[in-house]
Order: structure tokens, then sequence, then C-alpha cells
């Protein structure tokens, strides 16, 4: 900033633009894409014509669904920004991007309501160690002086929140803001770059309390400024520029600038910070734990996507080496890929580039093996990946089929791709049910993915709520015979079993033994006989699997002839069948262990919210680590929970989260259970 190395150039420098759901990440990327000359004019979210949000899906729910890239030019360095959607529901786009990038912008706006969202971004963002600036938007809309707000906001960072700019206001409305370092006042002009301008007279006693905090916090780190603070000492600008770097690339701070990106307020500051003293590609490669005498070209995959005219793309970083179109690369497991087009990103277009250097984000084309999150090498045999991509636990599920049997195939190989586009997409076969379910993260996730596959593929789906794997068992036991004889000419059929029925506990799942004596059954039939009852519990007198049962063959009879492996089967079905009906056959419902994260002050309503869903709880603590936060623990019936995301996230601000596993199996009676068997009656 201001002369210290103002015709430097650096790196090309990669920086995610994060922050909570309609904080203005999408706006202050336009605002930054119009300063920089790479866009005739700044286009509000409300036309539907922003660089980022150009997918049909984002248009149409006016929200960032997935990362969009733009590179732009600026002050002679190179410069990717990539937009990541704010919602809990698609964070996971950040993931690969964060791991990635130089810096984060974290846009944040005045609102005391947004800090359990903010928090769970800077979190994140600490347990990466990705160094952060926080844009303070919509000054303007402060109810409280920015200091004040700052304060509010510090406990969802770890780090201090650094003011760096102080708003300048006329009348009580903010007219620009005045730069702490520089020590200058810039007022704001629609659109344009801020007027310099000389600090008010009445705002400079102001001014100079905010700089000597700032400095007290730097000091912090530095004893040498602590000295000169001491001694009432001005220290020198230059030097507290370079503590300004190099604590925002420690990570010891968060500086904080502010502005209102819908104008255009306070973009070109934001700009310049990025450039002078963010951290690049080297630092990058530091973090990531990557060893510089490797040598070799390193890319890291940040998102997968599918074009409908360039086929695959994968958007990735340049740790290290030189790219050409053309290269090889190889894979985590030692499989080769070749680059088929070098593209730099701006939005949904693409302009081929012959080649890509260490710090460059670019797309790579048709690198068909290639996954978001590996990492790709020119060194023979490749390496392990320097991250691990681990997708959150789903929340929120349907079962998907297409509206026409000729779509099963087309169907499948659609999802599949739509899943290496979202790795915290979940697909899985259910065996009972024979329904396949897509799992994600909230009902607008699943929303998008439907809306993807029926309008990029043309692919008409239905989808509904995945069966709950209910089970039944038996109160009582009983005795049964079971015979089987069938004579048609020549070989007839015949076998015949005495079994007794009795209940286990719950979860004791299934236990055969035998009692025979004297060769009644024939040794080599018994098996038989097993298999035939466990094929009758697939499906037992309520039509659901039974559990929970024990079954001892006491007695039976054979025939020399028209005996067979198959006869004694159906003698078992047979006993089975009569048998259970006989038993007080009863439903089971299976039960979830349920740990809810929520903002201590929502605590109430999701307490409230548990036995309206025929939940138990168990207790609630605070959530370790996470100030402000707490963990509520609770048994919740999996029929239940379905929608529960929807009804948490309503209470949270859009916040919540839980974890679920299986407890156990418990009895479903009454017209909760009358309404199970007669839907599954309708079903069958």
């Amino acid at each position: 900033m201001g002369n210290r190395a103002g015709g430097r150039r650096t790196g090309p420098k990669c920086i995610a633009i994060v922050g909570p759901f309609s904080s203005g990440k999408t706006t202050l990327l336009e605002a930054i894409l119009a300063r920089t000359g790479a866009i005739a004019r700044q286009n509000p979210v409300a036309s539907g014509n922003t660089v980022s949000d150009h997918s049909p899906e984002a248009r149409e729910h006016a929200m960032s669904v997935e990362a969009t890239f733009a590179t732009v030019d600026f002050m002679g360095d190179r410069l990717t920004f990539v937009d990541c959607p704010g919602s809990i529901e698609f964070a996971f786009e950040a993931e690969p991007v964060l791991a990635a990038c130089d810096v984060a912008v974290v846009v944040a706006e005045p609102d005391e309501k947004k800090i359990p969202a903010l928090q769970l971004i800077m979190r994140r963002l600490d347990e990466l160690g990705v160094p952060r600036i926080l844009f303070l938007n919509k000054v303007e809309k402060a109810n409280s002086g920015v200091r004040e707000m700052l304060k509010t906001l510090q406990p969802a960072s770890s780090v201090p929140l650094l003011l760096r700019q102080i708003p300048l206001r006329k009348d009580g409305v903010v007219i620009g803001s005045i730069d702490l370092a520089l020590e200058r006042a810039y007022i704001y002009r629609e659109y344009a770059e801020s007027e310099v301008a000389e600090i008010p007279g009445d705002e400079k006693a102001r001014e100079i309390e905010a700089r000597f905090s700032m400095l007290e916090t730097l000091a912090d780190h530095n004893d040498e400024l602590m000295e000169q603070l001491l001694e009432e000492i001005e220290p020198p600008r230059d030097a507290v520029f370079d503590d300004l770097a190099a604590d925002l690339r420690d990570g010891k701070v968060t500086p904080v600038l502010i502005g209102t990106a819908e104008k255009g307020n306070g973009v070109m500051r934001l700009l310049k910070a990025i450039r002078h003293d963010a951290p690049d590609v080297e630092a990058t490669r530091r973090r990531l734990g990557v060893d510089e005498r490797e040598g070799a070209t390193l890319v890291q995959v940040m998102k997968t996507a599918y074009t409908s005219h360039g086929g695959k793309l994968s958007v990735s970083r340049v740790l290290s080496g030189r790219l050409t179109d053309g290269a090889e690369l190889y894979l985590p497991g030692g499989d080769i890929d070749k680059v088929s087009g070098l593209y730099r990103m701006f939005g949904k277009d693409q302009s081929r580039q012959s080649e890509a250097v260490a710090g460059d984000t670019v797309a790579l084309g048709k690198l068909e093996h290639a996954r978001t999150g590996q990492t790709l090498t020119s060194a023979k045999g490749g390496r392990a990946s320097l991250i691990e991509l681990i997708p959150p636990t789903p929340v929120y599920a349907f079962a998907l089929r297409p509206k026409e049997r000729k779509d099963d195939v087309k169907l499948s190989a659609a999802v599949q791709r739509l899943a290496e586009e979202d790795p915290s997409l979940s697909l899985s076969h259910n065996q009972d049910s024979a329904e396949t379910v897509l799992s994600g993260h909230g009902e607008m996730h699943l929303r998008v993915v439907r809306k993807r596959l029926e309008g990029r593929n043309q692919i008409a789906v239905e989808g509904h709520a995945p069966a709950v794997p209910y089970r039944e068992t038996i109160r009582k036991g009983t005795q049964q015979r079971g015979r089987h004889k069938k004579q048609s000419g020549g070989h007839g059929q015949f076998g015949d079993v005495l079994i007794e029925i009795r209940p286990l506990p719950r979860g004791s799942g299934f236990e055969f033994t035998n009692t025979i004596t004297g060769g009644v059954v024939p040794k080599q039939y018994i098996p038989s006989v097993e298999t035939g009852i466990r094929d009758y519990l697939k499906c037992g007198p309520l039509g659901f699997p039974v559990v929970d049962i024990a079954v001892n063959l006491s007695d039976g009879s054979y025939h020399a002839v028209d005996s067979s492996d198959m006869a004694f089967q159906m003698a078992a079905r047979l006993a089975m069948k009569e048998g259970m009906a006989t038993c007080s056959p009863v439903l089971l419902e299976p039960i979830m262990k349920v740990e809810i994260f929520t903002p201590s002050d929502a605590t109430a309503r999701i307490i409230a919210i548990i036995p309206q869903r025929r939940g138990q709880i168990l207790g609630y603590d605070a959530r370790e680590g996470w100030p402000g936060w707490d963990v509520v623990e609770a048994t919740m019936p999996q029929a239940e929970m379905g929608d529960l995301i929807i009804e948490l996230r309503s209470a949270t601000a859009g916040v919540a989260s839980y974890v679920s596993g299986f407890s156990h199996m418990a009895e479903l009676t009454g017209r909760l259970a009358d309404d199970v068997l007669n839907a599954a009656g309708k079903a069958a």
C-alpha cells in the first residue's frame, strides 16, 4: 500500500471468498471483477446476471450452490477468486478450495444473528490453518460502532480481529473510511475508486485511538514494537505494514476491512491488502506439508465439473512446477491421466492457455480418472494426496427412481457424474426395499441435485422418503409341525419337521439349533431345514423381516426315495408360516442415537422439538471447544427423522447439524403400527 513496493509483482494467488448465507459474497466478487476491469459493470445478484451465480439452479434459488472461479489481472498480478456457497447445505464445496487457496476473505455482516454461522466458517479456517481477512460488509447498517461490533463478532474467531479501517461518517451516514495503517481517509464513490483525502480534524482523535489499539495488538507478537509504544515512539510505517503482513500470514490476527460490496465501496483497499499482505503459493505449499525438494510439478484438484460442450474439467491449483497442455500426470494410485486442454476460468466461461505456472488456478481438460481432492504429480508412480476429503454425515435423503424405466441406466450414469462434481453426495442401494437412496446435507441440497438431473440430463425422476427398515419379532413361543408331501408320478416329494419357536432378547438376531436323535431327519437335510427357515424370516406374518427369534429342529421324518433338500426347505417354511401366526408377532422400529449441535441460545427450542418427534432427551452439555454452542443427546425413532434437519435449522438460523447412529429396535404398537402395516399392505 502507499509507496511500499507499489511496482512489486507477486506470483499468482488464489483467494477463497467465504461467509454466512446472504452476507454478500457473490456481490463482493462482482464488485471485484468490475473494479479490476474484468467486467464492464457490476450486476446486482437479483438481476440473475452475475458471473458467479451462472447455473440455472443458482439463479432459480437466488443463492450460490457451488464454488465458482474467476481469474483476473490486478496491478500486474494474477488473482483467482473462488466464490464459495454460504449455506451450510453446500458448505462442503469449500473444503477442497480452502485446502489449496492462499488466503480466505470472510464476508460478514454487522448482524449478531449471523455469529453462529460465522463461527462455523472461522473454526474450519482455524482447523485448516488458512490465513483470513474479514471484510465487514454493509457497514452502513451497523447499529453500533464498528469497534463495538467487532467485540460482538470476536467470539467467532480464535485469533484477534484486528481493525484496519474505521468508518468515516457525516451527519450519521457512512461516507468513507479511515485506513489506520496508511493514516489516510478515503471518500466513497459508488462503483468507482474512493477519493483519497486528509483525515478530518474532528476525526483525528478517534483515528489515533483506533490506530493505537491496532498497534497494541500487533505488539503482542513484536517486542520491538512493544518497546516503541511504551516509549511513545511512532513506529516506522513500513515496519507496521510488515507486521500486518507477517501476522496475517502466520494466522496470528485476522485483519478487518470495511465496506459495502453492493456499491463497490472498500473494494480497492481489500484488493491491495490481498496483493501486498496475503501469502502466496509458497506459504500454501508449506502449510500443506510439501517438501520443497520434491522438484516435481504438483497439482491439487479443487473441483470437478462436467460441461455441456467440453466434457469433464478438473479445476486445479498448480502448487509447484510448470504445466503444459498434453502433460502427463500421475494419480495417487500410480495411474496416468493426460491433460487435454488448459483453461483460465471466469464463471461459466473458459479461455484456453498454453501453460500454467506455480500459483495458477486453471481447469484441466479430460482427466478421466482424477477426482476432487486428489494431488496429481509429474513424478512417476504418483504420491499420496495432500488432503483427505471427509464429507460430513448426511442428514437428508430421498429414494430416487426415473419416471420411465428406460432411463434406469441413464440415471445411474448421471448420478455418478453428479457425485464426482459433489463428493458430499452419497448414493446407496437398500436391499430390503430395493430403493436407490440419495443422501445429502439438506432439503435444498437434494432439490438442486434433482433439478440438475432433470435439467442438465433430461431425466424425469420421482423422489420420496426412503423406507424405514421396520422389523418384526414374537412375544411368545410355540411348537409346530410342517409336512410337505407331493406325489405326481415318478419320484415324489416328502419332508417332515417338528420345530420349536421361541423369542430371544432384543438385538440377538436369529439362532438355529437341532436336537435330532436317531436320524429321524438325516444330517444332510438339516442345513436345508435351516435354509427354509431363514428364507421365511425375510418376510414374517406382518410383512417384515423377522429378528430376535430362536428355532430348534426337534423331530421329523423322511422317505428314503422321495425326501430331498427342497422338500425339507418347503416343510420348514410351512412350519414357520403356521407357527409364527400363533406367536403374537409384533412390529419393531429402529431407534437412533442422535447428537444435535446447536447454538446455546437455541438449545431450549431444540429440546422442545425432540419429544414432538417421539424422542427421548438423554441430556445436553456445552460443546467442547465451541464457545456458545451445546450438544443435545437424544434417542429418536428413525421414522421421525426424515425431515428433522429442516426443523432444526429453522430453529437455529440455518446452522444446526446432527450425527446419528443405530441404537436399538423397539416395539411399535397402536395406531402408528396400524398405519405402518396398512401402508405396507397397500405397497404390496
